[in-house]
Parts: structure tokens; sequence; C-alpha cells
């Protein structure tokens, strides 16, 4: 047996057998490279960075973006300029983007250490607070959230860059009399899981993040509402199902923030009426919750700090090893689906959004459980908490390129991933290389109905996906599956920076310093315009996932 080692941009062993003697035919041996979960952090934190909206710092990192939405708000006499674009579009939706940070700031608390070892800590705080500089900012009154800019209607029938919109910029508010306690308590809950990831770094930014986390969360649970009926034009892209698992959920939150026994009484008292430990549930999104609260509070148990409360909160624990159970199919036949690949499938529309937030819970779960000392008591069997790491792992790594289509579904992501993603700012060459502004009729035209693929990488973004036989047709139309979304993609920060401890100590796998990229780096095929309009369902054949010796 021959062991070649390549060099460190690979990070990969290959071992080659020789299966002859001289005159012999010699092997060839594909082999997967699963130590990249470093590369793979660092862009999608970069796919953060392409979604920002507002006055872009002088040091981006994506050089195909500039200065966008400058007046958000102006019309309503409010500064609503900062947050992020939700996703191929730029509408800035308050409730995915709440999650986002969420999500965001649940991954730079739980795996502080290795996103600190990845060299990536800089860039996730400067991402949690992109957002939660906008969140405070949006919080104008302490009854009072302006909850979403621009409609999506007419935003979606352009297609320009977000530096030429020409498309209404209006902010739509939440207030006592046009409640949304869904989009109040998550925003809440994004500002209290923020203050934790701030804390070891900037006290008195995380104690002002506190301070708005509180009074949104008074006021979601005062003047109750499903934010939609408030802002009845986010109803057609993000209808909430309700609001109790979000008031659930960011008094959870609040409770680790503050350890204030107010809130821990809440989750308690409400555990019932509010569905926390009613509710069995196999998804966790940006919609649903209680998975995430139910996890959240079984830490508290794990941990001893139940109390009088010990009871119910056990309660809350049931439901979690519910979830974990279902999605490691262990859960006596109610179980999540999976796809012939072995991918989590939820529904049709985006459904890595559900496998990424499963993973990462899972990962999550995974360690209170390690840290306790406990196993997991599903239906089937008493399950170590490595398998639930495993079986995140197992997803991590079909959306990097361990799929039947040996095809990575974050973008810029090795050599063979989706090239008709479905975002206008990344399918029109930027204002650096046209000189001029590209019109809402002329997008389409001339860019979204190109057949080549676009010519601005959005590295990072995680594309809707795969259908349930584990088909994907890359296709700029095609948005259910090329369209990516803040909302599915943050919890990747959090669940790559956790796989990382499976790349050993070494430097597998890990991350270059903040730097800026050149353009030659984040920009595809800038010199070519586009030809005639025509669609394209062509996908490249190949994958740095797998690579191929041929010994002669």
């Amino acid at each position: 047996m021959i062991m070649a080692k390549l060099g460190s941009s690979s990070h990969a062993i290959l071992a080659i057998f020789l299966v002859g003697l001289l005159g012999m035919e010699a092997a060839v041996l594909m082999v997967s490279s699963t130590c990249d979960y470093g590369i793979a952090l660092d862009k999608t934190l970069q796919f953060f960075e392409a979604q920002r909206s507002g006055k872009l710092p002088p040091n981006r990192r994506v050089n195909w973006r500039f200065d966008s939405g400058l007046k958000d708000g102006f019309l309503q006499g409010v500064n609503l300029v900062g947050g992020y674009y939700d996703a191929g579009d730029h509408v800035k939706f308050g409730l995915p983007m709440a999650f986002a940070v969420t999500m965001m700031s649940w991954g730079a608390i739980e795996f502080r250490t290795q996103i600190t070892n990845l060299n990536e800590m800089g860039n996730t705080l400067a991402a949690i607070k992109w957002g939660t500089d906008y969140f405070m900012k949006a919080h104008t009154q302490p009854n009072v959230l302006w909850g979403q800019v621009g409609d999506g209607v007419s935003d979606h029938y352009c297609w320009e860059r977000a530096e030429d919109m020409t498309t209404p910029r209006t902010g739509y508010r939440l207030d006592s009399e046009h409640p949304g306690s869904d989009l109040a308590a998550e925003t809440a809950a994004a500002l209290a899981a923020a203050s934790l990831a701030f804390k070891p770094y900037n006290s008195s930014y995380s104690n002002l993040l506190l301070i708005h986390a509180k009074q949104l969360f008074t006021f979601a649970d005062s003047f109750r509402g499903i934010y939609h009926d408030s802002i009845p034009c986010a109803k057609q892209f993000y209808t909430s199902s309700g609001y109790f698992d979000e008031l659930l959920w960011a008094a959870a939150w609040l409770y680790r923030a503050t350890d204030n026994e107010y809130y821990l009484k809440y989750v308690v008292n409400n555990a019932v009426s509010m569905g926390g430990t009613g509710w069995a549930v196999k998804e966790f999104s940006w919609d649903n919750k209680y998975a995430g609260v139910q996890i959240l509070l079984s830490k508290v148990l794990f941990e001893g700090r139940g109390g009088a409360y010990t009871a119910t909160l056990k309660q809350y624990q049931a439901k979690a090893d519910f979830f974990a159970c279902a999605n490691i199919q262990k859960n006596d036949g109610y179980n999540v689906q999976l796809t012939p690949g072995g991918l989590i499938y939820v529904r049709e529309w985006n459904n890595l959004q559900y496998a990424a937030s499963a993973s990462f819970l899972l990962a999550v779960y995974s360690d209170y459980l390690s840290a306790a000392h406990l196993q997991l008591h599903c239906p089937e069997a008493q399950v170590q908490p490595q398998a639930l790491l495993d079986f995140a792992k197992s997803q991590a790594d079909y959306i990097l390129g361990k799929n039947p289509r040996s095809l990575s579904y974050v973008v810029g992501f090795g050599q063979n991933y989706p090239t008709h993603i479905h975002h206008r700012g990344a399918s029109i060459a930027p204002v650096s290389v046209l000189k001029a502004a590209v019109g809402c009729v002329e997008g389409f035209e001339t860019w979204y109905r190109n057949a080549r693929g676009n010519p601005n990488i959005i590295h990072g973004a995680l594309v809707g996906g795969p259908n349930v036989y584990d088909g994907f047709n890359d296709d700029r139309s095609n948005y259910e599956q090329t369209e990516p979304t803040i909302s599915g993609t943050a919890p990747l920060v959090g669940l790559f920076a956790r796989l990382q401890s499976f790349c050993g100590n070494g430097n597998l796998g890990r991350s270059l310093p903040p730097r800026t990229i050149s353009p030659n780096n984040n920009t595809r095929g800038l010199a070519h315009l586009p030809a005639r309009p025509n669609f394209s369902n062509k996908t490249p054949g190949y994958h740095n996932d797998k690579i191929m010796i041929f010994i002669i």
C-alpha cells in the first residue's frame, strides 16, 4: 500500500492500493474529502455579506455588492437602513431575518471554541451584529417594531440589482393596535441570544441587546396577534402558523440570558396552553420553534436547575427526544421522511432549510446529552449522543456533495455546485462592470433568461435543494430548488463549526483568516455578456469532493 498525502490546499490523504505486479492494471480510486467544514463555514458567512442591505463597509469581501437601500423607511420618517435581504429578492422580511440571527447566535454560543479556532468568530459576530443593529433601529419605541421593508409582490415584478432598486421601499410596523406576537417574540429571541454571543467580547453591547429583547418580549406577550394580520403583504410569502411557539422560544432565550426565574416560570406555566409540552414535532424552522424550545429547556433540566419546575421540564425533554428519535429513524415508525440518498425531506419548497436546521439541533442536543452523561431514549433503542452527531454529519455531507448527484448545494464549495442561482444580484453583472443601472424589465429579458451561469458566485448560499427523489434542476426559474434564503443558510454556521471535531487536531478543514477576496475568486465570466435569452438545465458533471487518481 502506498500512502500519498496531498498539499495543504486539499487536506486529504489518499490511499492507493496496487492490485497487481508490473504489467498489471492498477486501480482507479475515488476518495471523498470530508474535512472541509471550516472552508464551508467561511463561505456560509460570506453569503450573509452578500445579503447585506445598507451602507457596506470598505473591507467587504463580496466585491460585486455595493451600497443599497439607503433610504429605507424614510417615507415613514424612520431610519430602517441596514439588515438583510431575505433571499434572491430585496424584501427585508422580519420573521425569517430574526430567526436567522437567532440561529447564528446560538451557533456562536454553543460552538464558540470551534468557531474561534477556525478564525471565524470575528466574521460570525459581524454577521450577527448586522442584523441586531437593524433590529434595534427598527424597535423605535417599547411597543413599536418595524417588521418589514419592501413589498414582495412589487419586488418580484422586477429583476434588478439591489443597487438599482426602483420598487417601493415601504416600511411596515407593529404596535399595540397592530400586534405581531410571533415577529416581536422572534426578534426578542434573536436579541437575547445575540446578547449571550457578544457577552464575552462586548458587555455594553450585550446589555443593550438585552434591554431591547426584554421590551420586545413584553410587547409580544401584552399585545397578542399574528404578525401577517398587521402586515398583510407578508402573508403570501411568510405565513405564520401561530405565535405561541415564538413566545415560549423568546422566554426560553431570555431565561438563558438573564437567569431570571420569571422567564422559566413563564415557559412552565404556559407549557400546556401554548403547546410546549403538547406538540411533538418533526421539523424546526423559521415558523415552527417548538423543537428548539424543547431542546433549550432540556439543557436546564440536565444541569439540575429545574427545581420546582422539574416535572414540567421533563415533559419538554420528552418532546425533545421525540424530535431527535424521529430524525435518526428510531421513533417506532413516526420518523422524518428521507430521500433515497438519505436526506431529510419535509416539503418540496426549499427543503434543505429543514435538513440544515434539524441537523444543527441534533448537534446541539448531542452535546447537551453528552455533557449530562445521558443517552437518548427512543422507542426502538437506547441511543448514544454520538449517533445524533453522526446523523447531523451525514446531512451536512449530503449538502456538501456526498449525494447521488455528487453536487454541492452550498454555492462556491467544491467545483460542482449550482450555477443558475435564483438571485438577482448574483445573476446580473455588477455596477463595476456594466457601469450602468439595469432596469426592471431589462433584468428579466437580459439576465434572468440568460442561459449561462450567473456572472457572480454567491459563495456560501444554501440553495433550496433536491426533491424527494434526490433530483435537482439547475435552472434560474426553478426558485423552489435554486433560491437561497438567510433563514435556511444560518443554521450551517454552528453546524459546520461543530463538525470540525471530526477532522482531528490538525489543520484539516481549517479556514483562512478573514481576508478580502480577489475579483478572480468571486466572479465568473464577467467579460461574457449574455447572448439571446434562453433557458438551460445544464449541470456541470464533476465535483471536487471526489478525487480521481490514475496509476499507469
